[in-house]
């Protein structure tokens, strides 16, 4: 398991690169959900600062590497930080956030939750892009059956959980939570879900990568929009 972002850091940019789901299947995800919201923004887990260029405007961008930090650059501000831990920021000092395949990849994701509510502002929004909680239950894979059909099995759904995926010559745990969990670990922090989204790979990315013939109606992604609601001091 590698500990060090910066040992993937080039990994990562080329596979983001080379990727045709950022542009055809995330990236439209991400635009959609960040459409109706507006103002100053920080990206949490910006990486090479794909998702910056994406939505554009005023952001600051915040991620453990430092060398996939250098490659996000100019013109955004960036942060070097070990996420979910936003104490450098001043409650409110944000009208919105989004993350795109981060939640995946943080271990406590109810402190990614109460974090981002700390430092957006009442009325402003938390837009999350994640590998959908179907694709990622430890032991689910696609399976065929007789008739040559592809099917989807489950795993441990229903059980948090974390397994490794390959990463180069490394590895990156990839943890698991049922759609339940998040949706309640957020609700817990004052945010109020506003959209969801759920997608399967599009025709574009799985003409790259035929091993996903068959699999166009299994979720892959899913994209949430919430809102931050005040806090009840009566």
């Amino acid at each position: 398991m590698s500990d060090s972002w910066d040992d993937l850091a080039s990994w990562w940019a080329d596979e983001v690169s080379d990727d045709p789901a950022y542009e055809h299947d995330v990236h439209p995800v991400l635009r959609e959900l960040m459409a109706p919201t507006s103002g100053r923004t920080i990206d949490l887990g910006c990486g090479e600062g794909q998702g910056m260029r994406v939505v554009g405007g005023d952001i600051v961008g915040t991620d453990l590497s430092h060398a996939l930090l250098r490659r996000a650059g100019s013109p955004f501000h960036v942060v070097q930080a070990r996420l979910p831990d936003l104490s450098w920021l001043r409650s409110g000092t944000f009208d919105r956030a989004f993350s795109v395949y981060l939640v995946d990849l943080i271990q406590d994701h109810r402190a990614f939750f109460r974090e981002s509510a700390r430092v957006v502002a009442v009325g402003g929004h938390l837009i999350v892009v994640i590998n959908h909680p179907v694709y990622t239950a430890p032991g689910s894979a696609p399976l065929m059956d007789p008739d040559g059909e592809v099917l989807w099995r489950w795993g441990t759904y229903f059980l948090p959980g974390s397994m490794p995926e390959p990463a180069g010559d490394r590895t990156i745990e990839f943890f698991h939570r049922p759609m339940a969990d998040l949706l309640s670990a957020a609700a817990a922090e004052g945010w109020a879900l506003e959209a969801l989204i759920e997608r399967g790979l599009s025709p574009r990315t799985i003409a790259r990568f035929p091993e996903y013939m068959g699999q166009e109606h299994f979720p892959r992604i899913a994209g949430f929009r919430w809102e931050k609601m005040p806090t009840d001091v009566s």
